[in-house]
């Protein structure tokens, strides 16, 4: 699913123009990655966790030049699904 089949499924179910359901999507979205950037976890209940976690730096492979680089450590997001959200999944599919 894209980010405007997920406005317009917004839009649909909450009778919501494509403008209003677009706010709303960009506004849970820019939340979401405020709180991450600020350190803290995102917890939605019955859907799953959102955090960061950190890499540390470590030497990796050019894969052109076999030449060795470093590469630094970095900060990435993370999303760990709830167990009611798994539960749903394998249901239709197990």
């Amino acid at each position: 699913m894209t980010k405007m089949e997920l406005i317009d499924k917004v839009a649909k179910q909450f009778g919501l123009t494509k403008k209003e359901a677009e706010a709303a999507v960009n506004a849970i979205f820019s939340s979401i990655s405020e709180a991450l950037d600020k350190g803290d976890k995102v917890e939605l209940r019955g859907f799953g966790v959102f955090r960061v976690r950190s890499k540390r730096a470590r030497k990796g492979r050019n894969p052109r030049t076999g030449e060795t680089i470093d590469v630094p450590a970095k900060l990435v997001p993370y999303f760990k699904p709830s167990k009611e959200l798994k539960r749903a999944l394998n249901m239709k599919h197990g």
